[in-house]
């Protein structure tokens, strides 16, 4: 893919970080960014130890009108978001990154440096208070069982009597419909259970939890209906004994699954104020930052 000129170009951030010692910009040589670009970093601050990663795309995909119309495009969409994953996962194994929002764009490198020198005071407190901690996702799936009626109907029926004249169809429509209701409260009060156990069980472990939506729609690709997203932030040192208390925590309760994922960047734990443009960085005819907010890592 042919890489964008600075005149037709916008400055797309990924995330923050801090690079005392300089060593960042090894993590991204070699990694392509979003629209296949060349990544690099924008320094802020008398020290220039906060930096950005960074990398120019197309101004005729991201500027305000387009982006709103490729972000319904699932398609487009996924390849951004991997590869605005990618860079940040790249930086998080080297140091505590702060994953901006996905589709965040400035005109340019210099709009991004005066961002990051307005909020380096906040991006470094929040980056002191996450370091050494990752966050993981928890998420609960209620798989409905069968219907009363369909779990008691026999296979094949035995010798014997010829059964009763099959009731009046009205009776038998509201008798599958409240045995239909039951199944779906029996159902769903094993989940409040299990998401009673799995809060219990993190508890001990981690030191913030966020809730996020559940997963509906094409986002929804476990085994049953989603009904808990959250995320944790954990500490380093307690990952192990987070992970085997949340996935004991639903044991024993029938049509309930507990999804442990991650470890992530914490996408989750960032101020989400500290991640939108300043006012006078994205005019009406100019980008602005799109995408959805933060939440639950991929």
């Amino acid at each position: 893919m042919t890489e964008p000129t600075a005149q037709d170009a916008l400055t797309y951030a990924y995330g923050v970080a801090r690079d005392a010692h300089e060593a960042l910009a090894d993590v991204l040589s070699g990694l392509r960014g979003v629209a296949d670009a060349p990544l690099h970093l924008v320094r802020g601050g008398a020290d220039h130890d906060v930096v950005v990663a960074v990398s120019p795309v197309p101004a005729q995909d991201f500027r305000e009108a387009a982006l709103h119309a490729h972000l319904e495009d699932l398609d487009w969409l996924e390849s951004v978001a991997r590869a605005h994953h990618r860079v940040i996962e790249a930086l998080a194994a080297r140091t505590t990154v702060l994953p901006l929002r996905l589709a965040t764009v400035y005109l340019d490198d210099d709009r991004v440096r005066r961002m990051l020198d307005a909020r380096r005071e906040a991006f470094a407190e929040r980056l002191s208070a996450l370091a050494g901690h990752e966050e993981w996702g928890v998420k609960i799936y209620v798989e409905m069982p069968a219907t009363a009626e369909a779990r008691s109907e026999p296979a094949g029926r035995a010798p014997g009597p010829e059964p009763d004249p099959a009731p009046d169809p009205g009776r038998a429509y509201l008798s599958r419909r409240r045995a239909q209701h039951r199944v779906r409260e029996d159902t769903y009060r094993e989940a409040e259970r299990a998401a009673e156990r799995v809060e219990a069980a993190a508890r001990d472990h981690a030191v913030d939890r966020v809730q996020h939506r559940p997963q509906q729609g094409e986002l929804a690709q476990g085994p049953g209906e989603n009904v808990v997203n959250d995320a944790y932030l954990v500490p380093l040192e307690h990952a192990a004994d987070f992970r085997a208390a949340v996935r004991r925590a639903a044991d024993g309760l029938p049509g309930i699954q507990v999804d442990v994922t991650g470890p992530w960047a914490p996408y989750s734990f960032i101020a989400t104020t500290h991640d939108e443009p300043l006012p006078d960085e994205s005019p009406p005819d100019e980008p602005s930052q799109g995408g959805q907010p933060q939440g639950a890592a991929p």
